[in-house]
């Protein structure tokens, strides 16, 4: 298929119209004329993830967080971004992005995460239509301890060294819980409004944490979304006939090591 052909899916998928204003989705680089026959699907954007896609012969990396997300003033190799561009343009690899616009939607990266965890009547935490909207709320079908809750989470979520970190204690009850995969730290007063026990999300600060209304569950930013990545890449598979699609399995949590001390 024509790169130009995907984007076209990829937007009846993850429609930019629905991108917070400060976001940046779409085609990062590559012609609308070039031939894709392989797409790696990825949270980010890194070295280790190029040469991975590099590796398994494909030309098209799709990734979560756009790669230009703040704006630049160079591309020169010697600076991150131009060497992430500078190899992917190097091996032919077009680049897309699809964030916002993908967090909100059905089967997007907040209602998979809802979906994975296993809750019930599961709706659009801050709605942004009937369907649509930022993080979620939904049930379980009994009441459990958060510590429940929290190995859930740990058997659910790929493994990271930054791991699990709850703000009550381990016997507080939890039925109704509100989630948002990635930073969703502005929507903690949403999920107290809706009544959820518990807000499940990612990147909390320590004063937020301190002063929320309700207990708060901070899990890794890259595991909240990547369990995203095996829904869009089977979603793509469907439509994109002779594309071969696959997932990377490169952990790009940027937390490499934890002493574990406690005192």
């Amino acid at each position: 298929m024509l790169l130009s052909e995907i984007v076209a899916v990829c937007e009846s998928l993850w429609p930019a119209a629905g991108a917070e204003e400060w976001d940046a989705p779409g085609l990062v680089t590559g012609s609308n004329n070039h031939a894709i026959s392989r797409a790696v699907l990825a949270v980010d954007v890194t070295e280790a993830v190029i040469d991975q896609a590099i590796a398994r012969g494909a030309n098209l990396l799709i990734a979560h967080h756009p790669l230009l997300l703040k704006g630049v003033n160079t591309i020169a190799e010697d600076g991150s971004k131009g060497s992430l561009l500078a190899k992917a343009l190097r091996a032919n690899i077009a680049i897309f992005s699809a964030h916002t616009n993908a967090d909100i939607v059905v089967d997007g990266v907040s209602d998979i995460f809802a979906k994975r965890l296993g809750l019930t009547n599961i709706r659009p935490l801050v709605p942004t239509s009937q369907i649509t909207g930022h993080g979620r709320i939904g049930e379980f079908g009994e009441q459990m301890p958060l510590s429940d809750l929290v190995d859930r989470l740990s058997r659910l979520l790929p493994s990271t060294h930054r791991g699990i970190l709850a703000s009550a204690a381990p016997t507080t009850p939890v039925r109704t819980v509100a989630l948002c995969g990635g930073a969703g730290d502005s929507f903690i007063h949403d999920a107290f409004a809706a009544g959820a026990d518990v807000y499940i999300t990612s990147d909390l600060r320590h004063h937020v944490t301190q002063e929320a209304p309700l207990p708060l569950v901070d899990v890794s930013h890259w595991a909240s979304e990547s369990l995203w990545l095996e829904t869009a890449s089977s979603q793509l598979a469907r439509i994109c006939s002779g594309v071969e699609f696959s997932v990377s399995d490169i952990v790009t949590d940027p937390w490499v090591f934890n002493q574990g001390r406690t005192k």
